[in-house]
């Protein structure tokens, strides 16, 4: 593990929402979703407590010991065939029994209808009821994917966030080292930015950490002297992203004579975010180094690693395999120089 930065960066503390409103999950979805409300408009209020999505076909065959009846209902094509199957008087009276829970909200799938007596009780029980015109497992995917998003833990990092060559690296280090100037070198270089300064940081699953800016200053930057730049416009659309996996941190920090910097690549570092390991590069800064393409260099050796070549672990293959020669030599010859001849090289 690296030293503990001087930034401050490390020592951020976690977000996590204990819940959200059927209202705010209706209106982030709505459009991306296909979302149409049929009926619990007064129910938009309602909290939702729980990331995982419940299908509720035993609860409706009246089995409800097990009802997880706080997280969202969807209505697929078996909820909504099993309802059909039943008369009028029955089909009411399974329906109501799942409407006496404290239910957020319910999805249908695949652009299925309620008869308007079902709708008629979700209005008298203030619980909202959307449609949507996705089969069931798109509807899942995308419905699981938002709520995860807004649940999983978070947390804001300063720092400067830029996909180079694909691979996403976050710049850290003090206010004024110039990490917003590295990653307007790159912008211009033809990288593109996701955020600068403020990054929000999401952790979408146990090893997966993902950045992203804030509506407020997402694609912003503040150069020193110069004041604040709009990078989608003065450079277009192809300079930005709006989120990206972190995959390295690069902290920048001072020159010190005395500091410990890695000469080899062999000993690999990692830095924690919310508890998720991601490698972890100290770059020292100097007069007249360019850090602009050092920092091209780390996210291609990342994707050299990636894809199986380890270059600092090749060369220690090849200092390994020269020594064991050198000594077998001088254990069978009288220790001659031997001296390399490179024909017909007289430049």
């Amino acid at each position: 593990m690296a030293p503990e930065s001087r930034s401050g960066w490390r020592n951020t503390q976690p977000i996590q929402r204990e819940s959200i409103t059927v209202r705010h999950f209706y209106e982030s979805t709505r459009e991306r979703f296909h979302l149409k409300l049929l009926a619990g408009a007064e129910g938009l209020d309602n909290l939702i407590t729980d990331k995982s999505l419940h299908r509720p076909g035993l609860a409706l065959a009246g089995y409800v010991g097990l009802f997880t009846y706080h997280r969202i209902q969807v209505f697929g094509n078996t909820e909504i065939f099993y309802l059909r199957s039943l008369p009028m008087e029955e089909r009411v009276k399974a329906f109501s029994t799942l409407a006496g829970f404290a239910i957020p909200c319910i999805v249908i799938t695949s652009g299925n209808e309620l008869s308007r007596e079902l709708l008629d009780i979700c209005d008298d029980r203030k619980i909202p009821i959307f449609v949507s015109k996705f089969e069931t497992t798109k509807a899942v995917f995308f419905l699981s994917d938002f709520l995860e998003d807004q649940f999983n833990a978070q947390t804001v990092i300063h720092g400067a966030f830029v996909d180079v060559y694909g691979v996403g690296v976050l710049f850290v280090g003090r206010s004024g080292i110039g990490k917003s100037e590295v990653a307007l070198d790159l912008i211009e270089r033809g990288h593109r930015l996701v955020a600068d300064d403020v990054v929000m940081v999401t952790q979408k699953s146990e090893n997966i950490l993902m950045g992203a800016g804030t509506d407020l200053v997402r694609h912003f930057m503040e150069i020193r002297g110069l004041g604040l730049i709009n990078v989608r416009e003065m450079f277009g659309i192809r300079a930005i992203r709006f989120q990206k996996r972190i995959e390295i941190i690069v902290e920048l920090e001072e020159w010190h004579a005395d500091g410990e910097y890695t000469r080899t690549g062999l000993d690999e570092s990692s830095a924690q975010i919310l508890g998720v390991e991601v490698p972890h590069v100290r770059l020292p800064i100097v007069t007249g180094k360019n850090i602009t393409v050092i920092a091209e260099v780390i996210a291609l050796n990342y994707l050299l690693k990636h894809y199986g070549y380890d270059a600092s672990k090749e060369f220690a293959t090849k200092l390994e395999q020269i020594l064991q020669k050198k000594a077998a030599e001088q254990s069978t010859h009288s220790g001659d120089r031997v001296i390399p001849y490179f024909e017909h090289d007289f430049e």
